[in-house]
């Protein structure tokens, strides 16, 4: 039985992405007209009953926060699609939003129609400029078919779509902060409660998700929630896309069910197809840089939000990064620590000066001037961050590296010793350089 199974991504490389037409013949819009038949409460617990967990990182139950938006009665309520995939390691989004935009524009359609929203906004990341023209090509041509816009189909619901881009910002990954960069205000979180479903996109109820958390609501609608939740556990329904990178042979973009293990993942010829050289696995990183690495005692875990959860491990962004022997585990760390250093907005000193100390205490390491007094403050530093940080950022900065310092001290006692087990550090010490 194949392990791929193209649920949500079955339209892409197969029509034209800007196509209505195609999209229609391929069985698109077909969640939507059956949505436009169903009463909003329906369709809310049909999400409930797939356990669609959100795409974006967090992995929240989509329904339940359905659920909450449902039952607050200010209006306007808003629709917003976030779609600032900035997590390194992860280009799933970028398939649908480029392959196949109407699914998600359809999601975002059936969400409208539920919250009885007229306005929706979809934050493409700023790399992506040239995925923001296809998305509004393929707006427009959705519009002029009925699709979206002013009396939808013929019914009494319109809901209208802006694209919108922010300046490159990882931060603004961060639903609050994604919002204050759609208002026009500096992409920085804000403090919760109150929560977006009652104070969001211009003060008013919003409800924020992932690009393939919208891609997956035709599909619950079409098939139903039964259907859905038999692809995935009984915990985690449907299917994740995954993204695969690093020393891994086959790199790409996997549709799979939950349910497969880790080891499938990375080794099945179907999937990874194993390492790409000939050294052996080493670590692996799982959910973008915000994500825990993994190491070969977990390879046999299920990939499901609660048996990763179980193993210290999360599905996060769906991105796996493979490493192999060559990699030394203080200089990839180091490489982590870059970017958050790169990427922190500055509002909070546990992460705008904690990375740059850990960073600095990293840096001894591969210098081979670390003492264990060094990796004592680097352990708790790497604590301050994940208690003290106002924000998510700044709290899984040091998610890599804690859980290496709980099953790679090995590695730290080696570079203390002057011992580097990929043989990367201390080349230029020993050479006389």
């Amino acid at each position: 039985m194949s392990k791929v199974i193209p649920l949500i991504s079955k339209n892409c490389g197969k029509i034209r992405p800007t196509s209505v037409e195609d999209y229609v013949k391929a069985g698109g819009f077909a969640g939507l007209k059956k949505a436009l038949k169903m009463k909003p409460t329906a369709i809310i617990d049909e999400v409930k009953k797939a356990k669609l967990m959100g795409r974006g990182g967090a992995g929240y139950p989509a329904g339940a926060k359905w659920q909450q938006l449902y039952e607050i009665e200010h209006t306007p309520k808003y629709i917003v699609c976030n779609a600032d995939e900035g997590e390194p390691g992860t280009f799933k989004d970028k398939l649908l939003l480029e392959k196949d935009p109407l699914r998600v524009i359809e999601g975002m359609t059936i969400a409208g129609y539920v919250f009885g929203s007229q306005e929706g906004y979809i934050y493409i990341r700023g790399e992506y400029a040239a995925i923001q023209e296809v998305f509004r090509k393929a707006i427009d041509n959705a519009v002029k078919a009925g699709y979206l816009g002013d009396n939808i189909l013929g019914t009494k619901t319109s809901f209208h779509l802006h694209v919108m881009t922010g300046a490159g910002a990882y931060v603004c990954g961060e639903n609050s902060a994604l919002l204050n960069s759609l208002e026009g205000k500096a992409g920085r979180p804000r403090v919760k409660p109150p929560h977006l479903a009652e104070v969001g996109l211009f003060q008013k109820p919003t409800l924020v998700n992932n690009v393939e958390s919208f891609a997956n609501i035709p599909t619950i609608i079409e098939i139903g929630a039964e259907k859905y939740l038999g692809y995935g556990t009984a915990e985690s329904g449907g299917t994740k896309l995954v993204c695969l990178s690093g020393h891994v042979a086959k790199p790409g973009v996997y549709e799979v069910p939950f349910g497969l293990t880790i080891r499938d993942l990375i080794f099945d010829p179907e999937l990874g197809g194993g390492l790409s050289g000939h050294k052996k696995l080493k670590i692996y990183h799982m959910g973008g840089q915000s994500g825990p690495c993994g190491f070969l005692s977990q390879l046999d875990t299920d990939y499901c939000y609660k048996a990763l959860r179980a193993k210290g491990l999360s599905v996060g962004s769906g991105a796996i990064v493979v490493l192999d022997e060559s990699v030394c585990v203080i200089d990839y760390l180091k490489c982590v620590t870059e970017f958050f250093i790169h990427e922190s907005c500055g509002k909070c000193t546990p992460c705008r000066e904690g990375n740059k100390q850990l960073y600095a205490i990293l840096d001894k390491f591969s210098q081979g001037t670390a003492t264990q007094d060094d990796y004592t403050q680097m352990k708790r530093l790497s604590e301050l961050l994940a208690k003290g940080s106002f924000c998510g950022l700044g709290q899984a900065a040091a998610t890599a590296l804690n859980t290496c310092l709980q099953n790679l001290r090995s590695e730290f006692e080696a570079h203390i010793a002057g011992k580097c087990p990929a043989g990367v550090c201390f080349t230029k010490q020993e050479s006389g350089e």
